[in-house]
């Protein structure tokens, strides 16, 4: 592959413009492109006169250079330099597609922010655990052999923290901008977006997405409540596996309708020894860039409690018309658990919305009988977060299904953490490469956790969507038994980096342009 010279790498657009000339330089100064003459007599500069070569006509253009291969000049533009914004850029260019990234930083910061950097994370380990015996390891690893940018510099900036994937943060937000504007696919352009550009577009602003960019979603998506969700107002989610059904029961309130709901029964002094911690439980900080007026609409569970020891028991936790098939009777109060998945393997406690530390949650909720050795699979959380409710309106590529040319990926489709975004970045920058390419989607299954992901968050038998961190529960089972959970999720990792092996020379298959 002929190496570019070193002007030949991303930088600024100098007009500061988004679209038209601004997204689309020379990309091969040093190559057979006519103006390229030009760049070299400018020591590899970008051209400062687009129309000197004839082979690019913008990012709407039919034509690439000939050393790329010819065909349709593809052109994508992302929104955001986060995890997932910087993932997709980079899988999108490494595949020949050149990518304007569109970044608010430095020109406009949130109290979230404390650098220009790309790819920011709020503590040294916020990759979470590293063995395959857990979701977020598995992930990371099909990340890593499918040629993740931000696992690779994660794994280059890694810092002794035991069994997981920690980093020293500002090395690793500082590698990963190192690498994206070095790129010769990417142009950053800094700035504040508030519409969305013509052609293919990649949104991935995250959850504090700006106003401005946010009331132009909302009025693209409709004004609909579901349409875009701007707090996150998430209940725990255990796994069914992880439940005392010796103590809870299916049942419907009245009998009416199907047995959809798991029962909890709490006996009076089980109740209020639960009622007491509950009012005394730490709750999170309120960081300055979350509205503190969140709890309006949507009342945590130990905010409620608080008013008085009955006023769960005339709410979420009302036993009235759920007799207990063991005692015949109505048990003094009820914890009601719905499912959160098609296939019943998550679910979710049910008005449980909180604002709990996680350990807090684990140590309280779990005083509940049926959920003395539940597995949450996720803590209920309350901050400020704007995503969609993608069952309704994305597809398993994270596109917009009414208008395809718009992709969503990060935290804004409700994948929970930084190593989903990273995902989601790359199964949108590898799926809209291909598709750009002419080329067969790779379809990643559900047995992967990829595509787990991705399926989840685009399945519309989820009818109360919210955010979601992967876990195994939204994988297939096995078709065997296996003892020990531990041995278990070992064995389903295995079985996903299979697929992984038997997939990764297509997902790779393309020449490097870095």
């Amino acid at each position: 592959m002929r190496q570019l010279p070193a002007g030949g790498q991303a930088r600024l657009c100098e007009k500061g413009q988004d679209g038209g000339a601004c997204g689309g330089r020379c990309r091969d100064p040093g190559g057979a492109c006519p103006g390229g003459e030009k760049a070299r007599q400018k020591g590899g500069q970008d051209h400062q006169n687009y129309q000197d070569c004839k082979n690019y006509q913008g990012h709407s253009g039919q034509e690439n250079h000939p050393e790329k291969g010819g065909g349709s000049m593809n052109h994508v533009t992302v929104i955001g330099a986060g995890l997932a914004g910087s993932e997709c850029a980079w899988q999108l260019a490494q595949r020949g597609i050149p990518v304007t990234l569109r970044e608010m930083k430095p020109e406009k910061m949130t109290p979230a922010h404390q650098t220009a950097d790309f790819a920011e994370l709020c503590c040294s380990n916020s990759l979470r655990a590293a063995g395959l015996e857990n979701a977020v390891g598995l992930l990371k690893e099909e990340l890593r052999q499918l040629g993740s940018l931000i696992v690779r510099c994660a794994d280059e900036t890694a810092v002794p923290a035991g069994g997981a994937l920690a980093v020293d943060r500002h090395g690793f937000s500082r590698l990963v901008t190192e690498r994206v504007k070095s790129h010769p696919l990417i142009t950053v352009i800094p700035g504040e977006v508030t519409d969305l550009p013509e052609g293919e577009v990649v949104v991935a602003s995250g959850p504090l997405t700006s106003d401005a960019l946010a009331d132009r979603l909302l009025s693209m998506l409709g004004s609909e409540d579901s349409a875009l969700h701007f707090f996150d107002a998430a209940a725990p989610l255990v796994s069914f596996d992880s439940v005392d059904m010796d103590s809870g029961f299916f049942a419907s309130r009245y009998d009416k309708g199907t047995p959809d709901y798991i029962n909890c029964p709490m006996e009076k002094e089980e109740y209020l020894a639960f009622w007491r911690e509950l009012t005394h439980a730490q709750e999170a900080e309120v960081h300055g860039f979350e509205d503190r007026n969140v709890f309006e609409g949507c009342m945590p569970v130990e905010v409620m409690a608080r008013r008085g020891e009955d006023t769960l028991r005339y709410g979420p936790l009302k036993p009235r018309g759920l007799k207990d098939p063991r005692t015949g009777r109505e048990p003094y109060a009820v914890v009601q658990l719905r499912k959160d998945n098609a296939d019943g393997t998550i679910y979710n406690l049910v008005g449980f919305q909180t604002h709990l530390r996680f350990p807090e949650q684990k140590r309280v909720f779990s005083m509940i009988p049926a959920l003395h050795d539940a597995k949450f699979l996720r803590y209920g959380v309350m901050h400020r977060n704007t995503y969609l409710d993608s069952p309704r309106l994305l597809d398993r590529y994270y596109r917009l299904k009414a208008q395809p040319r718009i992709s969503f990926a990060g935290q804004m489709t409700g994948v929970e953490g930084y190593v989903e975004s990273c995902a989601s970045g790359f199964l949108v920058g590898v799926e809209t490469a291909r598709r750009l390419l002419g080329q067969a989607p790779m379809d990643f299954p559900r047995e992967t956790a990829i595509g787990a992901l991705g399926l989840y968050v685009s399945n519309e038998s989820v009818t109360q969507f919210q955010p979601m961190n992967i876990n195994f529960g939204i994988m297939p089972p096995l078709d065997h038994r296996v003892k020990g959970k531990r041995n278990k999720n070992a064995e389903l990792s295995q079985r996903s980096l299979a697929i992984i092996q038997q997939v990764k020379q297509e997902v790779l298959n393309y020449e490097d342009h870095h």
